[in-house]
């Protein structure tokens, strides 16, 4: 789907907690439950090999159909696409037409809402137009920065603490979006504090989380939400060209402005920052997040 672009109407949390992007570019809409009404898949006794799956993996992403995300479930052994609203029979017989002799490797699931980027969330920063939320502050040797989604980075350069944008908080160093979803901005106001926790938890480690991990994200739209870890290294095409790829899949709930926030555990490891999904903090959806130790790897810092 095409990515709504709205102006931010709400003041900034404050910057004393770990600073989360939302960016309101379009609005993340993550799920508070993965909904799965219809499930459909040719034969439930088949197998499938790891060359069949990845070429129904390949089937999907070239069918490129917007509001669609695809991950293999080691379980059932099949590759899972979840579709949004707007995804037609006529477009998910397309994608199964794609992919041909493999289309009985493909379990189409349905989500409510529709996939977009959500550029908003945990404490605000804002920039150009747009608000998003800080993910995790981080650090190489004595230089601060923090990490945001990848599609915040794109619609601005500088990044402010309020909506009047008075307040630097710093400047871009680089973004990778699409393909990839993270941003990196270095702080140039050395007057914020700058906190190495996510919501209430204070981050010393990195990781990746597993299939069914309990998972904690905040964002300044909707604040703290738990949920589940459904899938790992997820394929999302939101639209226009707008593709990504290794994505965690979760059905933890986020709305507009929640982008750019971070997903950790109660433990204290750093697992994302929240990109897009489906649905809102009522009625559930889906959610993706950009793996944050991909970042971290990317741009040589650490989270602190």
């Amino acid at each position: 789907m095409r990515i709504k672009r709205t102006t931010p109407t709400t003041p900034t949390r404050g910057i004393s907690r770990r600073t989360r992007l939302t960016a309101v570019v379009t609005g993340l809409v993550a799920a508070a439950a993965i909904a799965t009404p219809h499930a459909s898949a040719a034969d439930d006794t088949a197998t499938f090999s790891t060359a069949q799956l990845k070429s129904a993996s390949a089937a999907v992403l070239a069918a490129d159909v917007p509001g669609t995300a695809w991950a293999v479930d080691s379980k059932s052994g099949r590759l899972v696409v979840t579709v949004d609203s707007t995804v037609s029979d006529t477009e998910i017989a397309q994608i199964k037409e794609q992919a041909g002799s493999n289309a009985g490797a493909l379990t189409i699931k349905h989500t409510p809402g529709r996939f977009n980027k959500l550029i908003a969330g945990g404490d605000a920063i804002y920039g150009g137009g747009y608000r998003c939320s800080l993910g995790f502050n981080v650090v190489s040797g004595s230089t601060y920065y923090f990490l945001t989604a990848g599609h915040c980075g794109e619609v601005a350069s500088t990044w402010y603490s309020n909506s009047g944008q008075s307040t630097t908080l710093g400047t871009n160093v680089s973004y990778s979006f699409p393909t990839n979803d993270y941003a990196l901005v270095r702080y140039t106001n050395t007057s914020v504090t700058k906190s190495g926790t996510a919501g209430n938890t204070d981050i010393t480690s990195s990781g990746t989380p597993s299939v069914g991990t309990t998972v904690y994200r905040d964002g300044s739209t909707t604040g703290i939400h738990s949920g589940r870890v459904t899938a790992l290294n997820a394929t999302v095409n939101y639209g226009s060209g707008d593709i990504v790829y290794g994505m965690i899949q979760t059905n933890v709930c986020a709305e507009g402005g929640d982008s750019g926030g971070p997903l950790y555990s109660t433990s204290g490891i750093a697992y994302g920052l929240t990109s897009g999904g489906s649905g809102d903090c009522t009625s559930g959806g889906t959610t993706f997040f950009q793996p944050v130790a991909e970042a971290l790897s990317a741009y040589g810092v650490s989270v602190f």
